[in-house]
């Protein structure tokens, strides 16, 4: 899978555990509604690393966490 599309399961994993919306994200994140948007429908190949941190913030967990997940095995991205 691309790295796109792992970030954008990666998102939507710690959402359903948080019980949280993409709005409830913006809220808390400052992440604007239309960047959350976009990273759940992989329409941007690539992201800058602030915003993942500031998503991060949002869930207050930290960039190792978000990345911990097996999503990001290099086994499972494309190169």
């Amino acid at each position: 899978m691309q790295l796109n599309e792992a970030v954008s399961r990666r998102l939507t994993e710690l959402l359903r555990q948080n019980q949280m919306t993409p709005y409830q994200l913006y809220i808390k994140s400052g992440v604007p509604k239309s960047t959350i948007g976009n990273i759940l429908n992989c329409a941007y190949p690539s992201m800058k690393l602030r915003i993942i941190h500031e998503l991060c913030q949002g869930f207050e967990i930290s960039i190792t966490e978000f990345f911990s997940s097996p999503l990001f095995k290099e086994d499972n991205l494309e190169p």
